[in-house]
């Protein structure tokens, strides 16, 4: 049984995967609506951005300037 799993996890982990991100994004809109919804994924999308940044070894505070220049 263990075999198995393992089996279908290696080869539709994409599927699987996929499919339980649709799940909660389903579910969340469901119990927030859409533009709460939408606003969790704008968040969550800043998120993974900065924090891809930063573990390109950037600086926060050049990242901050690049995105929000500093106003004169």
């Amino acid at each position: 049984m263990r075999t198995l799993l393992r089996a279908l996890l290696t080869h539709y982990r994409g599927r699987i995967i996929g499919t339980m991100v649709g799940l909660t994004f389903a579910l969340v809109y469901l119990h927030f609506g859409p533009w709460q919804t939408l606003f969790i994924g704008v968040c969550a999308l800043l998120g993974y951005y900065l924090g891809t940044r930063l573990d390109a070894d950037e600086d926060l505070r050049s990242l901050l300037e690049r995105i929000l220049p500093p106003v004169d």
